[in-house]
């Protein structure tokens, strides 16, 4: 395998912010490639152990790193730290840079899934996983956390490629000039931040231009807004921010209609999910429905799932002919291969 003179190996991916733009279009080649040949690669990460820390349940993000880990030729252990003795803010136990070590000797690397009621506060999660990152002597893989989720923005561009490119084939030419819009879905799920961030992060790297609609009050992380104007800025892309409900469809390429939490979500230490979502209801036409996708250029709909339907879009345009929904999601799989091959293999 051609792993880039071996780049990669030993990196975290926490974000893909901290990746070079080079760095992030290898593994997105190698993950078309694996696509293209998917047991092809079954000698990579042989009788290793993939750690899996799940705060949070899931669906496609267990099953597609037990599936990339097994199709690599190694294993992906499941872990709940409820089960584990570990420290926390209110329980004696295990410190992280006691675990961390430890489990660098057993495994080739660790991913980590926190979000929403599993923090106190916005933030806690990302700095979770750096503490790991600190200690651990194997890499550190975000499976999604409350600022951030690498693995679902590589998957979102490698399925918008094969959507409005060749297919078979990453071209990351194909989405420069393309406008994204990232579109605020009311619904009952009260959502981080993580997957829409990622994707504006991401999309601005690869020259797309980004829109942010959302209703007055679902303000995004303003470090993130930052990073998005200026990746947009150098690759010659336009960012815009609106509270209209409609303008920003105008134009678009890609659509990504998504439910987000409001900056105030958390209060005196915990998640307020049932005020959030009892607030993100009033919002009821801030739905993508088809009226809204006739304003596009023949845009595709994604979304990183699991979709709240009837609230965050509808039904004719998640199952339509311009979703790209279950594609995104089979990338998963395939990109988390690759993360896996470059920055775990044994040299």
């Amino acid at each position: 395998m051609n792993d880039t003179k071996g780049k990669l190996r030993g990196r975290d991916l926490i974000v893909t912010q901290e990746w070079s733009r080079e760095e992030l279009l290898d593994a997105l080649d190698l993950a078309v490639r694996m696509k293209q040949d998917r047991l092809g690669f079954t000698h990579v990460l042989k009788d290793r152990t993939f750690f899996m820390f799940f705060y949070n349940p899931s669906v496609r993000t267990r099953q597609s790193f037990e599936c990339a880990a097994t199709e690599l030729g190694g294993h992906a252990q499941f872990l709940e730290p409820k089960s584990m003795r570990l420290k926390t803010a209110k329980t004696a136990g295990e410190t992280v840079e006691d675990a961390a070590k430890v489990m660098s000797r057993y495994a080739c690397g660790i991913g980590v899934r926190i979000l929403e009621d599993k923090c106190s506060r916005y933030g806690e999660g990302d700095e979770l996983l750096r503490e790991y990152a600190k200690w651990a002597e194997v890499p550190i893989v975000s499976m999604a956390h409350d600022k951030f989720h690498p693995c679902q923005g590589l998957a979102d561009v490698m399925g918008w490629t094969e959507w409005l490119g060749p297919k078979g084939k990453f071209d990351p030419d194909i989405l420069k000039g393309r406008k994204l819009l990232m579109a605020w879905g009311h619904g009952a799920l009260a959502r981080s931040w993580c997957s829409v961030q990622e994707a504006m992060l991401i999309g601005s790297r690869l020259g797309m231009d980004i829109t942010v609609a959302a209703p007055e009050g679902y303000d995004l992380d303003p470090e993130v807004i930052d990073w998005t104007n200026r990746n947009c800025k150098t690759h010659g892309a336009r960012f815009e921010q609106t509270h209209d409900l409609t303008a920003g469809y105008k134009g678009a390429h890609v659509v990504y209609s998504r439910n987000w939490m409001s900056p105030g979500a958390y209060r005196d230490g915990e998640f307020r999910r049932q005020e959030e979502v009892e607030k993100a209801l009033k919002h009821a036409d801030w739905i993508c429905d088809a009226d809204k996708m006739a304003l596009t250029d023949n845009a595709i709909f994604t979304h990183p799932m699991p979709i709240d339907r009837g609230h965050e879009v509808t039904d004719d345009v998640a199952s339509g002919p311009r979703s790209c929904i279950y594609d995104v999601a089979e990338n998963r799989l395939h990109v988390q291969k690759a993360v896996m091959a470059l920055t775990m293999e044994t040299p």
